[in-house]
């Protein structure tokens, strides 16, 4: 899975990504993260309210910091979508 957090630097994009680094963590949810902080690349993906969320290329969030619920969700959806497909590891969790 891959997130880029969208924004120019400030405190409320950085709490942001690590907001979002830190659910993975604890959902063992593997996520390759990513730092988007050039202004023209941000409005391409059509962001004009920072912090932006981008999951796998789709624009998730824009403008303020997403809730730890959306985040939860946002990753869910990855664990979720390997425990249907038969995706789980012998040992209880899920990869």
């Amino acid at each position: 899975m891959q997130i880029k957090v969208l924004g120019t630097g400030c405190a409320n994009c950085k709490t942001t990504f690590k907001l979002i680094e830190d659910v993975a963590k604890e959902k063992d949810v593997a996520v390759e993260m990513e730092k988007v902080e050039d202004l023209p690349s941000i409005m391409g993906y059509g962001v004009m309210s920072t912090p932006g969320v981008v999951v796998d290329g789709k624009v998730v969030h824009a403008g303020g910091i997403p809730s730890r619920v959306a985040v939860e969700g946002w990753l869910g959806g990855v664990a979720a979508a390997a425990t249907a497909a038969g995706g789980c590891c012998s040992g209880g969790k899920c990869c």
